[in-house]
C-alpha cells in the first residue's frame, strides 16, 4: 500500500499527515526538509488514522489533549527508535536534555546521537521532540523551527497549568516565567 497524507491547517502552520495502514508515518512542517524524513510515494486519500491524527491534534490545540493514542509506524534504526520511545515518556508541561534521555537510555555519553535521533523524528508533536531542549535550558534545534517549538511547550505550559485548575493570571505568569529565560 502506498502511503496516503493529509494537510492539517494547525497553529503552528500547514502540516502534512502521512499514514500506513499501520499508523501515522509522519508529521510534516510545511517547509519540511524533504531529506529528513525520506517517505517515498505519497497520494492524497482518506485513511481512519489519518482521521484520528486529525481530531486528536485539533483537540491538543485547543488545549483538550496533553497526549496521543493514535497508532504510529515509526521508521527508522534501532537506536532512533529507542530515543522516539523515550520521548513518549515525558509528559506535557514538561521538558528533558538530550543529556537527560541519554542517561535514561543508559548511554550517557550519547547526548550528541540523541539529538541526532530527535531531528529524525518522523511524527513531530505526537511523538514531542519539541519537550528536549540544550543543556542551558536554552531551546534548541527544531524542524518546524525555534517559534513553532516554543508556541508548543506554551500551549503545553498552559494546558497542564489550567487542568490544575490555577486562575488564569497564575497561568499567564506560570507561561511566562517558565519560557522567559529563553
Amino acid at each position: 500500500m502506498s502511503l496516503l497524507y493529509r494537510y492539517f491547517d494547525s497553529p503552528v502552520g500547514k502540516l502534512t499527515l502521512v499514514a500506513s495502514d499501520l499508523g501515522i508515518v509522519a508529521l510534516l512542517w510545511e517547509n519540511d526538509n524533504p531529506a529528513r524524513v525520506p517517505l517515498g510515494p505519497l497520494a492524497p486519500g482518506d485513511h481512519p488514522t489519518l482521521d484520528l491524527a486529525e481530531r486528536q491534534l485539533a483537540e491538543y490545540f485547543t488545549g483538550e489533549r496533553t497526549a496521543f493514542s493514535v497508532p504510529l509506524d515509526m521508521r527508522g534504526t534501532f537506536f532512533q527508535k529507542e530515543v522516539w520511545k523515550a520521548l513518549l515518556n515525558i509528559p506535557a508541561g514538561e521538558t528533558r536534555t538530550y543529556g537527560q534521555i541519554a542517561n535514561g537510555l543508559g548511554r550517557p555519553n550519547h547526548s550528541r546521537a540523541v539529538g541526532a535521533a530527535n531531528a529524525r523524528n518522523p511524527v513531530s508533536i505526537i511523538v514531542p521532540c519539541h519537550r528536549v531542549i540544550g543543556h542551558s535550558g536554552k531551546l534548541t534545534g527544531f524542524a518546524g523551527g525555534l517559534e513553532a517549538k516554543a508556541r508548543l511547550l506554551n500551549l503545553e505550559r498552559a494546558s497542564f497549568v489550567a487542568d490544575e485548575k490555577v486562575a488564569w493570571s497564575d497561568k499567564k505568569q506560570a507561561v511566562s516565567a517558565t519560557y522567559a529565560r529563553r
